[in-house]
């Protein structure tokens, strides 16, 4: 008998073998059925492709007619950013050949320019190694000129003191006085009054001494020198200042004068050093605001004690000068080795 057709619970008929879409035990799915039209007819695929070029391209030109419409450049006349190529790398193939020093010897004696990854022959003395020398050869050309300075007295003051004004003149009195009885005079080495305080020692015929520094602004030492020591390094130029004097005289001055005078503040005030007298000499109205303000805010606030305020001395005129020195001017030791009393007195 010819098999009957078996129809399926909801209706649809079914074959007596397996549907050849559908996978069954060890079998492969058929090939996916090209696309079809509404009516069930196969669909052309070059018309396809056609149809969805022409729908690319109609949107496209919605988009480009919506930027217009909303003020904005349309992406297709947007220049496109050109993306970076690597640069071919070079290699110098006379590098190759080159070996690093193997002994100190060798590193010191070999020819600056001939060493691997130098960018200049005078980088070396741009290294924090080259500054600890320079710094080193400072101090020591500085202790080798001064060190035959017993009674030095260092004179500061404002570098903008024209000759005509009466604290020039009364910088040069001064000087003059202390080199005719036996001081040397040591300043900056600049014009102003430390032009006057050299040009008041050289008068006397005593000795003059400029530590002059390297400024962005050129400063020459002034004519009035004798002896001139020529710094790059400000602290360095301190140290001579104050291990080469037995006193301090401050006319008036700038910041550069101020940082001399509370520098040397400090340093008896931590007992750093031994003290010593630090004059503040010249005007009176120029001193009196500074130390009213010490007195009055500083000790009143309880930042520095009444009796660190004595450190400052007043001078009006150069005989009061003259007195402070005699009776309180820092005395060397007698034993200039040091040996003897190393630890017990600062030269």
């Amino acid at each position: 008998m010819p098999s009957r057709k078996k129809t399926s619970p909801g209706g649809t008929k079914r074959s007596g073998r397996a549907d050849a879409g559908t996978p069954g035990d060890g079998q492969t799915p058929s090939r996916r059925r090209a696309p079809r039209t509404a009516t069930g007819k196969t669909m052309n695929p070059d018309l396809l492709a056609s149809a969805a070029k022409a729908a690319q391209k109609g949107l496209r030109e919605r988009t480009e007619e919506g930027h217009l419409a909303a003020g904005r450049t349309p992406p297709s006349r947007k220049k496109t950013k050109e993306v970076a190529t690597a640069k071919q790398v070079v290699i110098d193939e006379a590098i190759r050949d080159w070996r690093a020093p193997v002994t100190e010897d060798e590193k010191l004696l070999t020819p600056t320019g001939a060493r691997s990854g130098d960018r200049s022959p005078a980088d070396f003395t741009r290294t924090d190694t080259w500054r600890a020398l320079r710094i080193m050869g400072e101090v020591i050309e500085g202790f080798d000129k001064l060190a035959t300075v017993e009674r030095g007295v260092s004179v500061f003051g404002s570098a903008r003191t024209h000759p005509d004004d009466p604290q020039y003149q009364q910088a040069q009195e001064v000087a003059r006085l202390l080199a005719e009885a036996g001081f040397a005079i040591i300043t900056g080495a600049g014009p102003g009054i430390m032009e006057a305080a050299n040009k008041g020692a050289k008068l006397a015929g005593g000795r003059s001494i400029g530590c002059n520094i390297e400024l962005p602004f050129e400063q020459g030492a002034n004519p009035y020198v004798d002896t001139v020591i020529n710094f790059r390094y400000f602290f360095v130029r301190k140290t001579m200042f104050v291990k080469y004097s037995v006193a301090f005289i401050i006319f008036p001055g700038g910041f550069g004068t101020l940082d001399e005078l509370f520098e040397a503040v400090t340093l008896i005030q931590t007992k750093k050093v031994k003290p010593f007298p630090v004059i503040l000499a010249g005007e009176d109205d120029y001193w009196d605001g500074l130390m009213a303000w010490i007195q009055g805010t500083m000790v009143r606030r309880g930042k520095v004690r009444a009796e660190e305020v004595k450190i400052l001395q007043r001078a009006r005129t150069h005989k009061e000068v003259l007195a402070i020195l005699k009776r309180q001017a820092r005395q060397a030791p007698r034993d200039r080795t040091g040996r003897s009393r190393a630890g017990k007195e600062i030269p």
